[in-house]
């Protein structure tokens, strides 16, 4: 495919951006993407840095199907389409339960920034900050990260109908997992989706244009 001109602020995010995402990832729901799409923007409005990659997670589905998508904003590319996994508090085969809280063993949804790439006892894995206060912004606190894990790949789902459940992490496929915090380490944006009513009406994110924004000097303020 020829790349696309490099997306800027003003144009990143407009709607020819979700009609060519939408082509390529056609089994993610489109109110899902509208929702990923709008959250970003509103972040880059209010100080977070241009991403070139945006991935989203819908929770809503179960964790037997692929339900993580990474897209090239820069060319409008689907990069991946996989599993990932849920924390075992969240639920079982569907998830129904999200946390911000510390030792919950919970999922939290929301939009999020990938920072980091670093080694640790799951190997190669990728820090999480979560960008919506009261929402999602302990996820460094509760080490809410990207990291690979046995129990999320096909035969998981063969032998037992799903995959299995993390700590409340989004746990990859070992063999994506390089691949995933390649294409996300260093201020990438992640987008979790869950029909939550309550989140879906007050997220600053999503409500961008109500004035309930906080900035992003606000934003990283409530994470310390």
């Amino acid at each position: 495919m020829l790349a696309l001109p490099a997306l800027t602020t003003a144009s990143a995010f407009d709607p020819s951006l979700f009609s060519r995402l939408s082509s390529v990832a056609p089994t993610l729901n489109t109110d899902v993407l509208q929702n990923a799409l709008r959250a970003s923007a509103c972040a880059v409005r209010n100080g977070v840095e241009m991403p070139a990659r945006l991935a989203v997670i819908d929770f809503s589905l179960p964790s037997s199907v692929e339900r993580l998508w990474i897209f090239d904003l820069q060319t409008g590319e689907l990069v991946l389409q996989d599993l990932v996994a849920h924390g075992k508090n969240s639920g079982t085969l569907e998830s129904n339960a999200f946390s911000n809280v510390e030792g919950s063993h919970q999922s939290s949804i929301g939009l999020f920034r990938a920072s980091e790439s670093y080694r640790g006892k799951h190997g190669y894995s990728l820090r999480l900050d979560g960008l919506e206060p009261g929402i999602n912004d302990l996820a460094r606190q509760r080490a809410i990260v990207i990291h690979g894990a046995d129990y999320v790949n096909d035969t998981w789902v063969k032998d037992y109908g799903r995959i299995g459940r993390s700590h409340g992490c989004p746990a990859v496929d070992q063999q994506v997992v390089r691949q995933v915090v390649d294409h996300l380490k260093g201020g990438q944006l992640v987008f979790k989706y869950y029909p939550d009513q309550e989140w879906l009406q007050s997220s600053g994110y999503l409500n961008c244009d109500t004035g309930r924004m906080a900035s992003a000097s606000e934003q990283g303020a409530s994470r310390t």
